[in-house]
């Protein structure tokens, strides 16, 4: 990451990796995060889209599900797996609200 991104798209990719590895090896292995660090991620950074991350079992179904591996960590991979499919999940909301929300009569 050496050079300023030149695009909104290589700006987020930046972002994503700088946001893991904020979080990532506060406690441990330094490219994983554990379950307080992924609770803490959930809790900063994605407070607003995950309403109940500060719940306990919510965070250790978000674990469950990641750990691929059941190593108990989420690497990077696993990671970028939550990010994809919180998008995914989000642009299916908005494009469902922006369908309902249309005056009848009118197209796209």
């Amino acid at each position: 990451m050496s050079r300023e991104p030149s695009s909104d798209l290589e700006s987020a990719m930046q972002m994503l990796i700088k946001t893991f590895h904020k979080y990532s090896g506060k406690e441990g292995d330094k490219y994983t995060l554990n379950r307080g660090e992924l609770k803490e991620l959930l809790l900063e950074e994605l407070g607003t889209y995950l309403g109940n991350s500060k719940d306990n079992e919510a965070v250790e179904k978000v674990m469950n599900d990641l750990d691929a591996n059941n190593d108990g960590e989420v690497d990077f991979t696993e990671f970028i797996i939550l990010m994809g499919a919180l998008t995914v999940a989000c642009n299916d909301f908005f494009l469902e609200f922006k369908t309902d929300d249309k005056p009848k009569g009118q197209s796209s």
